[in-house]
């Protein structure tokens, strides 16, 4: 039986500096933090295992409390409150933005609002995806030195507190009446200089003015108004918290081995960029008038097309300074989300070919070079060779846009996305009168579309399927319409959405495939619904012009989005978030949809 003694997932809210992210629950305890980057190895893992994954706790001693979280409005700051017949008390987190991403630092301040309250911090830090418990060094009443066994690595936690040191954790225990407050900061050290260079105050006090500053200025450059400007707003705050300032890419979410279904083996690492995940990021980051982002995604695309022996080298993923590196293996010494195992660090589907994946990037800088600023000739050339390759490869057999890791096939997505890489190209060429063998590419292009329109049609499920002679439906064919491949009131699309509906939609939810109905992916356990899809399909029923119907399904499933407004990967069947947390792609699709949707009630065009 699964262990019930974690939190939800959905009990958690997301902090982040946009080097690295922490999840902070509902009662105050940072439960997973990568240090120093998105996917560093953790000093906090204890959402992947209570006892040894390591936390830091800020815990009310009254065990009658009542909890509250929030977020201060258009910010990544955190706020959770403690509600007692004592008093309530406030504790704030944040991390400091644009830092260095060696000067990591996260911010605690617990202040009392009414009353006397009691508290007890207990810091159990554990290096190294918990391998590791590090040396802790008192250097007065309210700084402790942590550090791994060779010194290279060093975490410093300051408090006006009085902290104490046994048993590999630090702890402190403190009374406070109305007006008074606690703070802690931890903090990246540097071995070679590690004296503080910034006091308690100017965390508390200027960087807390700052992260507030850069928040709302942030998102007050976002070109959305409309009726679901909160949620959007909340998306759109979460994607940037997974976005790195540093390089300009966006990890798919912040946690790894989170499961897909509780107790399953689909228990993956998302801390990487993914090719598709950055491209739909850019696409919504251009869409709500943000600029800077998308030309440092486009850069950060340039340099993995630079100096390639060939376009077949692209991976669908990378770290996110670009390395490709990403070697699977298990942590075995951690028994997972509430014994969800095996808790699996690293990506191998980082080496599978995903013909799709050409697409989606050559959509991306498509849609750069129309809507913010033109793409040069000599990126042209490495576009060019990408768009030659789909020519010749667009009947290869690939692993498909959801990394199956059994026999390749020729997936419809794949086919659609090669159309697209061509169809972009093409576009790209006209407008900026490039070179380019436009007869021979217009002519694949031609060929993939009627590839797609008459073999991957099933007479019997009268829609298109998964995969070329397959009987499956797969609810990545509601990218077709999306991708302008076929309009939303052709016939065949028609009757394809009303399949899906029979066959993978339930209420709002939506499940991707249906392993019982002949879908394989090589992985045992249930898939449960993914709600990226759910948004997909309510934007194509309001393209199809069923506004009403799509509104109300849009309502209803922002109704699955935590207490925060963030979502996961996927709902189960008790209607609990699972997978990992909060996940980009899906917020990506909220956006697109509420855009889509609020155009259509305006009276624009479908």
């Amino acid at each position: 039986m699964p262990r019930q003694d974690y939190p939800l997932i959905s009990d958690y809210g997301l902090i982040g500096n946009l080097h690295t992210t922490a999840l902070v629950s509902i009662d105050g305890s940072i439960d997973f933090m990568p240090f120093t980057r998105f996917d560093s190895p953790t000093i906090f893992a204890a959402l992947l295992d209570r006892e040894k994954g390591g936390s830091f706790r800020i815990e009310h001693t009254d065990s009658a409390v009542r909890l509250k979280q929030l977020y201060l409005p258009d910010t990544a700051v955190l706020l959770t409150r403690y509600l007692s017949e004592a008093g309530m008390a406030e504790l704030t987190d944040f991390m400091p933005v644009k830092e260095e991403e060696e000067k990591c630092s996260v911010v605690r301040m617990l202040r009392c609002i009414k009353g006397k309250l009691e508290f007890r911090a207990v810091c159990r830090p554990r290096f190294d995806y918990a391998r590791s418990v590090p040396s802790m060094e008192l250097e007065g009443p309210g700084a402790v030195l942590m550090a791994n066994d060779s010194g290279s690595f060093q975490v410093r936690l300051r408090s006006d507190a009085e902290l104490e040191v046994a048993d590999g954790e630090i702890e402190a225990n403190f009374t406070l009446e109305e007006g008074q407050c606690i703070s802690f900061v931890l903090e990246a050290v540097n071995p070679e200089d590690p004296e503080p260079e910034r006091d308690l105050y100017y965390y508390c006090n200027t960087a807390f003015e700052n992260t507030i500053n850069f928040w709302e200025e942030w998102i007050g450059q976002a070109e959305y108004n409309g009726r679901w400007e909160e949620i959007v707003h909340r998306s759109l705050i979460t994607l940037k918290l997974l976005t790195s300032y540093r390089y300009g890419s966006t990890v798919a979410a912040a946690t790894f081995g989170l499961p897909e279904a509780i107790g399953g083996v689909r228990n993956w690492d998302y801390r990487y960029t993914w090719i598709r995940d950055g491209a739909f990021s850019m696409y919504a980051f251009v869409r709500m008038g943000f600029r800077e982002e998308a030309g440092a995604f486009i850069q950060w695309i340039k340099e993995r097309c630079q100096g390639l022996e060939n376009a077949a080298k692209i991976q669908l993923m990378y770290a996110v300074d670009g390395s490709s590196d990403l070697d699977e293996h298990t942590l075995d010494h951690l028994e997972g989300y509430r014994g969800s195992r095996p808790v699996r660090v690293g990506n191998a589907a980082s080496k599978q070919f995903q013909l799709d994946v050409y697409g989606e990037l050559i959509d991306t800088i498509y849609l750069y070079n129309r809507h913010n600023d033109s793409i040069t000739y000599e990126f042209w050339v490495e576009v060019r060779e990408i768009v030659d390759f789909v020519c010749k490869n667009w009947k290869r057999k690939g692993h498909g846009i959801w990394e199956v890791r059994s026999e390749t096939k020729e997936f419809l997505h794949s086919k659609v996305m090669s159309w697209v890489a061509i169809d972009r190209g093409i576009r790209i060429a006209e407008a900026r009168s490039f070179p380019a063998p436009l007869e021979r590419w217009r002519q694949s292009r031609d060929d993939i579309y009627e590839d797609i329109y008459y073999n991957y049609w099933n007479e019997d499920k009268q829609a298109f399927v998964q995969y070329r002679g397959a009987d499956a439906l797969d609810a990545s064919a509601l990218l077709i319409p999306l991708v302008r491949l076929l309009s939303p009131y052709e016939k065949r699309w028609q009757s394809t959405l009303k399949a899906i509906e029979r066959e993978l939609v339930t209420d709002t939810l939506v499940y991707r495939y249906r392993t019982e109905d002949g879908a394989e992916d090589g992985l045992e356990g249930p898939e449960e619904t993914f709600s990226m899809c759910s948004f997909w399909y309510i934007e194509n029923l309001a393209k199809a012009g069923q506004t009403d119907k799509a509104r109300l399904y849009f309502e209803k499933m922002l109704g699955y989005a935590n207490h925060l407004g963030l979502f996961s990967e996927m709902i189960a069947l008790n209607g609990e978030q699972v997978g990992n947390f909060p996940q980009a792609f899906t917020h990506l699709a909220l956006i697109s949809a509420a855009y889509q949707l609020e155009h259509v009630m305006e009276g624009g065009r479908q």
